[in-house]
């Protein structure tokens, strides 16, 4: 029977691990606090495994490390540790080495006589075995030694079962928090590039945020372009000189990831890293994170020593980046679309103007320079003088004629004045050329801010441009469609906008009958290129007019 005494200490111990949350520390405590209790000189705490069969770790005190490194692999349950294992209930045994499941020691351990192996069972289910050898005064383990160890054991087996669960909501709550970390990264890179369809811009975002998410102390985006990865943004402190530097996907780490669409933590960036990379980037940790959009790998994103000091990558920092990189692969994956269709439909609009202008050049000046050398050919088998100078005063006729028109192909490819005086005075001499060969009344009102005494720049000229060809396709709409006699220009500059209306007084159309045959795909091309918006009102017997709105970008 426990004296008072002892029991006294038993419940102070008791109070005090049941109150140790975290696992490590208390294990070690229930340790010191046995051979406390018992005078035991070495004792250990054997850890079972899952399956409950053997040790899947074994703590011990009162050895010293040297003694441990000496004795070599630690027991795995086997012998008399796995009595308990088998049998779990109190052994005492006044020498362990008279058992019969006893295989004796190994060389370099200490000598051990004395067994006190008390089992620790936690919510039902064995957890371990304490196990005490050797009491320092020499004598074996007694009844009450055995009684305090249960009763510690069952303190303990409170007290591990409270750790284990602050420690699973520990890591439910770091794992909550994770996510909420990533949820928040891919929000903020959703809402970062949500309105930005620009390629260049979009990878800058996703570098810094990257960087934010990681606390890295730089960042490198590469984006694969055929049998190489190309650098196209940094982040950070990892030198302006890797923008643009290209890597093959075949044998370097950023290709070996993502074509395994593996990540990969480096330990020694300067020994694992090969080629350019190796030579240009400083650091000493690494973090490759594939960008996969729908199966398709897209590149790597690469940050490199996180905290900025060199230290490694966690586990959750590869997690919180592996959830980013998708978040951000969509992104790159639909601003590389919309610059693909972006080129896609410049290249086309090109070609349409190729086949408008191989159109004019055959039907006009091809056939007209026919014309001439039947003419001058006409002449050369002529013998009366009078007649071969009035061919020749018809030719140069035709060949003025042809200059003429020559010069206005030429300015209607790209208008001098456009790029010398600007909109206004490129539309002027557009209105006038119109008039002239069409006998259209055109009126122009043209109030653009740098070209009403305002302070502002000139547009864009990419805007400009589009200005230019917008009304430009719109009046050769009129000439050939709309059997109009009037039609009205109008450009108005506010509040960083540029409202442009073409109305004629024509026979008008149905719109919704199909307007292939109009250029009105090509002019809305050009205006939603431009960042802008087109509208056609039209109906049979009352005109047509063209709506368009254009950011007026300044350069």
């Amino acid at each position: 029977m426990l004296d008072e005494k002892r029991l006294r200490r038993i419940l102070e111990v008791g109070r005090s691990v049941v109150s140790e949350l975290e696992l490590e520390t208390l294990l070690r405590r229930v340790l010191e606090e046995a051979r406390a209790l018992t005078g035991a000189r070495y004792a250990a705490l054997g850890i079972l495994d899952e399956q409950r069969r053997e040790l899947e770790r074994f703590l011990t005190v009162g050895i010293d490390p040297a003694a441990h490194a000496a004795i070599g692999d630690l027991p795995r349950g086997r012998g008399v540790l796995g009595v308990l294992i088998s049998d779990p209930r109190p052994l005492r045994l006044d020498d362990v080495g008279e058992h019969v499941r006893s295989y004796g020691f190994p060389d370099a351990h200490p000598r051990m006589r004395t067994f006190l192996g008390v089992p620790v069972i936690v919510r039902g289910k064995a957890y371990g075995n304490l196990y005490l050898t050797e009491k320092e005064d020499g004598e074996p383990f007694d009844a009450d030694d055995e009684e305090a160890i249960v009763l510690l054991a069952g303190w303990a087996s409170v007290a591990i079962a409270n750790a284990r669960s602050y420690d699973g909501e520990l890591r439910r709550r770091h794992e909550l928090e994770q996510a909420v970390r990533a949820l928040e990264a891919t929000t903020a890179i959703a809402r970062a590039v949500g309105g930005e369809t620009d390629l260049e811009r979009v990878l800058e975002l996703i570098a810094k945020r990257a960087r934010a998410l990681v606390e890295a102390r730089g960042v490198l985006i590469l984006l694969r372009e055929g049998p190489e990865l190309h650098v196209t943004a940094l982040a950070g402190e990892v030198g302006d000189g890797l923008l643009g530097v290209r890597v093959p996907v075949e044998g370097s780490v950023s290709g070996t990831v993502m074509r395994e669409r593996r990540v990969e933590r480096l330990t020694d960036v300067r020994a694992e890293l090969r080629f350019a990379l190796a030579e240009q980037v400083d650091a000493s940790t690494g973090l490759f994170v594939p960008l996969v959009f729908r199966g398709r790998p897209l590149g790597v994103l690469c940050a490199f020593d996180r905290g900025g000091d060199g230290a490694a990558f966690t586990h959750e920092d590869e997690l919180l980046l592996e959830s980013f990189a998708a978040s951000a692969a969509t992104a790159v994956a639909t601003a590389q679309t919309v610059a693909s269709e972006g080129l896609r439909r410049s290249i086309e609009a090109s070609e349409r103007e190729r086949q408008r202008w191989a159109r004019e050049l055959h039907d006009e000046t091809l056939q007209e320079l026919a014309g001439l050398k039947v003419l001058l050919a006409g002449a050369r088998r002529a013998r009366e003088l009078p007649v071969v100078q009035a061919t020749i005063e018809t030719a140069l006729e035709q060949i003025d004629t042809e200059i003429a028109g020559l010069r206005r192909l030429i300015t209607d490819l790209r208008p001098a004045a456009l790029d010398v005086f600007g909109t206004q005075s490129a539309l002027e001499a557009l209105a006038e050329r119109i008039a002239a060969t069409s006998g259209l009344d055109v009126a122009l009102d043209v109030d653009l801010a740098h070209e009403s005494g305002r302070a502002e720049a000139r547009p864009a000229a990419a805007v400009e441009d589009t200005l230019y060809r917008l009304v430009q396709e719109a009046l050769t709409n009129v000439v050939k469609h709309a059997d109009a006699s009037r039609v009205e220009v109008t450009l108005r500059e506010a509040d960083g906008t540029i409202d442009v209306t073409v109305a004629d007084d024509g026979c008008g159309f149905d719109p919704a009958a199909g307007s292939d045959g109009f250029g009105l795909l090509g002019m809305r091309e050009r205006v939603t290129l431009a960042g802008g918006r087109l509208a056609v009102e039209s109906s049979a017997g009352a005109g047509t007019t063209v709506r368009a709105s254009l950011p007026a970008r300044r350069d």
